[in-house]
C-alpha cells in the first residue's frame, strides 16, 4: 500500500499531461542579461503552477553552459550562442544543447549623464577600448582621461561586444584587437551601469534592459539603440538572447512550458516591459 501511495505522490497532473515530481523544480543558471527575463518568467509561471519551484542564478553565460553540461541546471540562460568547445564538452557527457531564442537585445554604449559627448562610430569605440584613444576630447568630450569599463570575459555580453566591435577586417583578414591594459572588468550589467553612473569620465556597455536615467545611452554610427533599430537590424551591436535545454523538452512538461512563455502574449509583454525586444516583433 505504501508503494502505491508513493507512486501516486510522485505524479502531478497538469491538464492532461503527467509530469514527474522531479520536474516540479526548475533550476536556471547563466547570463546576467537574460536573468531579469528568466526571473520575471519564473514569477509568472509559479503564479500559475504554485507546485513548481524555480530558481534563477546569474553566474554568466559561460557558467550557464557549464552548468547545463554538468547537469547542474535544467535551463542555461545565455546572451550568446554556445561555443564549439562547449558543444563538444556537452556531447562527451551525453548532453544535447538545444537553443530557444527568447528575445532580441542591443548593447547600449553608455556614459555618465554629465558627459557632453554626442555619439561614436564603431571605429571610435574600438579605439577607446584598445587604448588608442585615451582622452574624451578626442571624441568630442571634455579634456579628461577615459575610464574604460568592460564586462568580465566569461560574459556573453563581453563576447558580443568583442566580436562586433573589437573584431574587424584588415585587407580581408579578420583581426581581433585586445582590450587595453587597465580596463576595469566587472561581473554584471548592473555593475557596469553603477560604475558609469558614479564616474563622470567612464564608458561602458549594457543590455537594453539595464538602461535607466542614471546613465546616458549614445548612438553608434548615428543610430540609437532601441526596439525599432534592433528589430530592423540597423543598430550595429545587436544579438539574440537564449535559453538552452538538454534536448528539446518533452511537450507539456514544465521545462517546455517555461521556455515557450516568450511565444505567449504575456511573455511578449514581460520581455517588452523589461526593455528587450519580443521575438514576435522581430
Amino acid at each position: 500500500m505504501k508503494k502505491i501511495l508513493s507512486a501516486v505522490a510522485a505524479l502531478v497532473i497538469v491538464g492532461s499531461t503527467v509530469v514527474t515530481a522531479a520536474e516540479e523544480t526548475l533550476v536556471l543558471d547563466g547570463s546576467t542579461t537574460v536573468g531579469p527575463i528568466a526571473k520575471a518568467f519564473a514569477e509568472y509561471y509559479m503564479s500559475i503552477y504554485p507546485e513548481v519551484n524555480i530558481t534563477v542564478s546569474e553566474s554568466g553565460s559561460g557558467n550557464g553552459a557549464k552548468s547545463l553540461v554538468n547537469s547542474d541546471c535544467d535551463i542555461a540562460n545565455m546572451s550568446r550562442f554556445m561555443k564549439e568547445k562547449e558543444f563538444k564538452a556537452a556531447a562527451e557527457k551525453g548532453i544535447m544543447p538545444v537553443a530557444h531564442v527568447v528575445a532580441m537585445d542591443g548593447l547600449a554604449v553608455i556614459v555618465n549623464p554629465a558627459n557632453p559627448v554626442k555619439g561614436f562610430t564603431v571605429e571610435q569605440l574600438r579605439d577607446i577600448y584598445t587604448g588608442k584613444v585615451t582622452n574624451w576630447k578626442e571624441v568630442g568630450g571634455p579634456d579628461k582621461a577615459i575610464v574604460v569599463i568592460s564586462r568580465d570575459t566569461n560574459s556573453g555580453t563581453y563576447e558580443t561586444f568583442y566580436n562586433l566591435i573589437m573584431t574587424h577586417k584588415i585587407d580581408g583578414e579578420s583581426v581581433k584587437e585586445k582590450i587595453k591594459d587597465g580596463a576595469e572588468y566587472v561581473g554584471s550589467n548592473g555593475a557596469v551601469r553603477q560604475r558609469v553612473a558614479t564616474t563622470p569620465t567612464a564608458i561602458g556597455y549594457v543590455g537594453l534592459g539595464y538602461l535607466d536615467r542614471s546613465v546616458k545611452a549614445l548612438p553608434v554610427n548615428g543610430i540609437m539603440p532601441g526596439k525599432e533599430t534592433v528589430a530592423s537590424g540597423t543598430y550595429p551591436i545587436a544579438r539574440p538572447l537564449y535559453m538552452f535545454t538538454n534536448g528539446y523538452p518533452k511537450l507539456g512538461s514544465h521545462t517546455f512550458r517555461f521556455v515557450t512563455i516568450y511565444l505567449s502574449e504575456k511573455g511578449q509583454e514581460i520581455v517588452e516591459d523589461i526593455g528587450f525586444i519580443p521575438m514576435t516583433n522581430y
